[in-house]
């Protein structure tokens, strides 16, 4: 038998790293209203299946005027488990040892589990909470930033990536989040900023809260940076348990098929009564794409992403007869659904995202053109604009497209037109497509007409309704292959799950160059 020395050593060196940086610590993160890293993990993964690696590993004695008291595990709880019963790899920083700043062992421990992930081909989530750059270890801690943004961009598009943020995240160790694929964040102790807090407003001259300068709602809102956030650790964590439902293991398998639950509605027909009373055939009248998204998915399936961000655009996951697909609808009850900068950007990588694993997309188009204005100019629409063309264009997932109303002009292109490469275009019968609207057209095309006329007015309504007939109607589009089938609301659900279904086996090109060069 072993000597009894051994096992207490193991046991104590064990204690000391689950400890933390001890009760006082742990009593002040709670006060704060944050929980610990390990209760973070005991949510996070199914009960008793996380398996904790390099426990032990702990920063070394360095020549430098800052000592460090040394504690087993050095700030970061790395490892892996199940979550629903799939493998996923964790880094959690933990804000009660050394403030959960990154240094040299640090890391590494990070790094670690981020090649692991990488090789055994599962999400990766990282959470973290910790004060930048451990100043005491030098240029040391700044390597180690290095090391784990190369190890995101060697994991991009290959498995998930996410970012859930617990505390302050500031400086370099921004970047790391922003390379993920989706980032969380939490209401009133979650921070993001490059700057630092208390900057000085250039505008004003005064000086900038944490909370004001890179806070949830900044980034929810303003920024685009988040694009998920909640009130507390506990209902952040469940809702990346909840994303995971949605994404598959890596960028070479698909999600596994569940069995649909279908929607209550008694027939067909009443599912179109209700998108026909969602959807005014009044072009002009606003109304909300997430009723017709609910409507059209698997019931209780939709998942919407940046919500809170550009809500002129309006991206999700759903579930289509139990297959996971990527939405994106115009909203016309913002900006008429007109599309701009942020709302490109936004559109753009998520189509993107879904490109990248085998996600196949259906887009929702009511669309008026790109947003007119100077300060849209001035913010580099034509650039941004050509993101939301390129990722399009590129992806190569299956691409199906619902033309509800009005599809005019550039934005008609942008959002997944025939000849950008979409698989199938259906419409509904009151849908139009032109370069413009008919009354703006006429306006412009029968300007000396209309000034000529005796009766301008009168005039310009024959003009409109001959120029709908000829150029604007679904049925011109439709004998021009533009669009592959006209349909009605109550048969709109089943023949997006038909083309599902058919184009699951679609072939993916290969490339035949490293990448191209998207106008980022």
């Amino acid at each position: 038998m072993w000597e009894k020395r051994y096992r207490e050593e193991l046991l104590n060196k064990r204690k000391e790293a689950y400890a933390g940086g001890g009760d006082a610590r742990i009593a002040r993160q709670h006060a704060q209203g944050k929980l610990t890293a390990r209760e973070r993990i005991e949510i996070l993964f199914d009960k008793g299946t996380f398996t904790e690696v390099n426990t032990l590993l702990q920063s070394h004695e360095r020549d430098i005027c800052l000592p460090t008291r040394h504690i087993p595990g050095d700030g970061v709880v790395t490892g892996y488990g199940e979550i629903d019963g799939r493998c996923v790899c964790v880094a959690v920083e933990d804000f009660t040892v050394h403030g959960g700043t990154l240094g040299e062992y640090h890391s590494r421990k990070i790094i670690d589990i981020m090649d692991m992930a990488l090789e055994m081909r599962v999400p990766f989530i990282m959470v973290n909470d910790s004060g930048g750059a451990r100043i005491e270890e030098g240029v040391c801690s700044l390597n180690g930033y290095s090391g784990i943004f190369l190890r995101n961009t060697r994991a991009s598009g290959i498995i998930p990536q996410i970012a859930v943020i617990m505390g302050p995240c500031a400086g370099g160790a921004c970047y790391s989040p922003a390379i993920c694929d989706f980032i969380f964040m939490v209401e009133r102790t979650s921070y993001m900023f490059v700057t630092g807090p208390k900057v000085i407003d250039s505008v004003t001259g005064t000086k900038v809260g944490t909370e004001e300068l890179g806070g949830a709602k900044v980034h929810s809102e303003i920024s685009g940076v988040a694009h998920f956030t909640y009130p507390d650790d506990a209902s952040c964590l469940q809702g990346v348990r909840k994303l995971l439902e949605y994404l598959p293991d890596h960028n070479g398998r698909k999600r596994a098929e569940e069995e649909t639950v279908r929607r209550s509605c008694p027939s067909n027909r009443s599912v179109g009564r209700f998108l026909e009373e969602c959807v005014p055939d009044n072009k002009k009248l606003p109304y909300d794409i997430r009723k017709v998204i609910s409507c059209l998915a698997d019931q209780g399936s939709v998942l919407e992403i940046q919500k809170d961000f550009a809500g002129n655009i309006v991206i999700a996951f759903a579930k289509m007869d139990g297959k996971v697909c990527g939405i994106v609808a115009n909203q016309p009850a913002v900006l008429a659904g007109s599309l701009d900068a942020d709302s490109s950007d936004k559109a753009a990588r998520f189509v993107r995202f879904c490109d990248c694993f085998g996600i196949p997309l259906i887009v929702l188009a009511d669309v008026p053109g790109f947003w007119p204005s100077v300060e849209q100019e001035h913010k580099g629409i034509i650039r941004h604009g050509a993101k939301l063309l390129y990722a399009f264009s590129e992806a190569d997932v299956p691409k199906i497209t619902l033309i509800l109303r009005k599809a005019y002009g550039g934005a008609y292109i942008a959002m997944n037109s025939k000849g950008m490469g979409a698989d199938l275009v259906y419409a509904w019968p009151i849908a139009e497509l032109a370069v413009m609207g008919e009354e703006g057209a006429v306006s412009i095309v029968y300007a000396k007409r209309l000034a000529q006329a005796e009766d301008p007015a009168g005039e310009k309504e024959k003009l409109v309704q001959e120029y709908r007939d000829k150029f604007i109607s679904p049925y011109i589009s439709a004998s021009n292959g533009f669009i592959d089938e006209i349909i009605l609301p109550e048969e709109t659900r089943e023949k997006l799950c038909s083309a599902l279904k058919a184009l699951e086996k679609k072939h993916r090109k290969r490339r035949d160059r490293y990448h191209g060069n998207i106008p980022l």
